[in-house]
């Protein structure tokens, strides 16, 4: 079918990479898309991120590749190494087998600058921020939404990037709180001059294993000169209403008691940590209804430990508006379908190896995540079923 005579407008709920991703990825497809943020601004918040080839393809369709490359640290190899000993129990090559091999870079970078970077490339007038959705009204026609500062706006497709509390899933669902997994990710990003006398040489990325936790370690600079942590520490119960608490030295000293000098090294390097609960849902089954879709963790919230989650989001993103581009927006239903026929397997099994905090863990081949190309890859009709 062919694109309808005029642009149809498309609001965004959320501005975060997935949300920012769809915004620039349908207007190169030539669709009105405006962002809708309820964040009053922007702000670099303290998380690094992995930004693998699968992800690096989509920045070089938008044009931000160079740009990426130049921000971020390239390592050569993800470690996996045992928590008590240090010993080396998994080496992935990246660097240049990862350009050779999955076509593109494999980098770790500061999720503010990347964010920051998705920001700067929006058209000015198209991202609004303090724009917080409290009322959706689908009409058939079109779609109202109503925001707190007492705006409206008006669209003909809505798209749910809004993350785990997605506004956008409960007025398609219902209202259901996420679930605690039992796990909490502690994170920390400090200079690396603070590791300068601990006497060890730290890798560029690098996972610390043991039986029920772990710590994720890399550069998320290009210059290599700030660190990051993240781990995956159980905890049985968490307050649900608190995104997020601040943690202490002493509190991850207990947490990874017993584990390598390396590891001591970068708690003893950064008393500036939070602590943040790792939420799921189980597979939500509608991603779209009407003139509304969702992508991201609106629809498929994971544990980060694949660091795919805003990878997943971005491929939402890209496949998203490589349908709406091959159906045509004025058949937004079919283009959903379609949509969600070729995102939901991919998705699914990501979502279950994050849960189950295996990958990398062994000296696996990662090509079905890293080397897949969301824009050659072969379509699939939806099932009378599944649409």
């Amino acid at each position: 079918m062919g694109q309808p005579r005029t642009a149809p407008r498309i609001a965004i709920v959320g501005a975060g990479l997935g949300g920012i991703a769809a915004a620039l990825l349908l207007r190169q497809e030539g669709f009105d898309a405006t962002l809708y943020e309820q964040a009053p601004g922007f702000s670099r918040l303290g998380a690094g991120i992995h930004v693998g080839p699968n992800v690096m393809k989509i920045l070089r369709r938008i044009g931000l590749e160079p740009a990426m490359e130049a921000m971020g640290s390239h390592p050569d190899y993800w470690h996996s190494r045992n928590g008590s000993d240090g010993a080396v129990i998994a080496e992935i090559p990246l660097g240049e087998y990862a350009r050779r091999t999955y076509g593109a870079a494999y980098l770790t970078v500061h999720r503010g600058d990347f964010h920051q970077l998705m920001v700067d490339a929006v058209p000015a007038g198209s991202l609004c921020y303090d724009k917080r959705l409290t009322r959706i009204e689908d009409l058939g026609h079109d779609v109202v939404l109503g925001f707190a500062d007492g705006t409206t706006a008006e669209a003909d497709i809505v798209i749910g990037a809004d993350g785990v509390n997605s506004v956008i899933r409960e007025h398609m669902l219902g209202t259901e709180a996420p679930r605690y997994t039992g796990w909490v990710a502690h994170r920390a990003v400090f200079p690396a001059s603070a590791l300068a006398r601990s006497g060890h040489r730290f890798d560029p990325c690098v996972k610390w294993w043991s039986e029920d936790r772990h710590m994720m370690v890399y550069y998320v600079t290009e210059a290599q000169d700030e660190y990051y942590y993240v781990t995956g520490v159980p905890q049985a119960e968490w307050d649900m209403s608190k995104a997020w608490v601040q943690s202490s030295q002493e509190e991850m000293r207990e947490a990874f008691a017993g584990y390598h000098p390396m590891v001591q090294a970068l708690i003893d390097a950064c008393s500036d940590i939070t602590k943040w609960p790792l939420l799921e849902r189980d597979p939500l089954p509608l991603w779209s209804r009407g003139r509304l879709v969702m992508l991201g963790d609106a629809c498929h919230p994971m544990k980060p430990h694949m660091a795919q989650g805003a990878a997943m989001a971005i491929e939402d993103a890209a496949m998203l508006a490589r349908c709406l581009k091959a159906v045509g927006a004025g058949d937004h239903e079919t283009a959903f379908a379609l949509y969600r026929a070729n995102r939901i397997e991919r998705a699914s099994r990501v979502q279950k190896v994050s849960h189950d905090n295996t990958w990398l863990r062994d000296n696996e081949d990662p090509s079905w995540v890293f080397g897949y190309d969301v824009f050659s890859a072969p379509l699939v009709e939806p099932s009378r079923a599944a649409a």
